[in-house]
């Protein structure tokens, strides 16, 4: 991956290099069979079939960290958290708690936007069974690091299920934060203070989780509850940390 100047990169840039990205040949090979091979219900539909940018607010209060994108969902439509039931349970409970401009995320061109939120993944390619490996991880993960540090304004980060919470409480220990003792735990809250952002543990809404109720509408919401009112919460952590030079 090219190194950037201090100050000379943005998310623009980042996005670029994500779809510009190669470096998993699995990975690349698995997204692109699915998308010559598509769903009979999206009969029609020229599948994306890239790796997968962040998508949403540079000024976001709020990060949804998930984990990859879904192979018939991101894969097909190009955004994160888009054509899919995780995106459609995601989105819903982020309108609900006034993170977006409308209750679906259907396809790119549908008029949503994220308010003062930005989703985004560890994983940028859709992976076989959802199971991507350690060093698929590790080599996507600097993507991740890039758009964290260029939303300087971020407060609370939720993590969607247990790599995503693992590569946050990883990405924020390199930052100074002691997250040690973090452990998952849907509804576990952890706050690494020096103006770092909160960490909200979530289950992910993937199908396997609301099918069998282990996630609920409810338990969504109270997690998004939770971050809008960390976010507005007066004192010393309404400080805005100053974006990168």
């Amino acid at each position: 991956m090219e190194a950037r100047a201090p100050g000379r990169d943005s998310l623009a840039a980042v996005a670029r290099d994500v779809v510009a990205c190669a470096a998993c040949p699995r990975l690349r090979r698995y997204c692109l069979a699915v998308a010559r091979r598509g769903k009979p219900e999206h009969k029609g539909w020229t599948y994306w079939g890239k790796p997968v940018p962040g998508f949403g607010d540079p000024r976001a209060d709020l990060v949804v960290v998930g984990l990859a994108p879904a192979a018939h969902g991101a894969n097909r439509t190009g955004r994160m958290f888009t054509g899919d039931s995780s995106g459609t349970w995601l989105v819903r409970a982020m309108y609900r708690a006034g993170f977006a401009s409308q209750p679906t995320s259907l396809h790119r061109g549908d008029g949503l936007r994220l308010l003062r939120a930005y989703l985004t993944a560890p994983v940028r390619c859709a992976p076989p069974q959802n199971k991507p490996t350690r060093a698929e991880i590790a080599r996507c993960l600097p993507f991740l690091e890039r758009e964290l540090a260029l939303l300087p304004r971020a407060r609370v980060i939720v993590a969607l299920g247990r790599i995503a919470f693992d590569v946050c409480r990883r990405l924020l220990a390199s930052r100074g934060a002691d997250l040690r003792g973090a452990r998952f735990a849907h509804g576990a809250s952890y706050d690494p203070g020096s103006a770092l952002p909160v960490v909200l543990a979530c289950y992910h809404p993937s199908r396997q989780n609301t099918n069998t109720g282990k996630l609920t509408e409810a338990m969504l919401d109270s997690v998004f509850e939770r971050a809008r009112a960390i976010i507005e919460a007066p004192g010393p952590r309404r400080a805005r940390r100053r974006p990168p030079r």
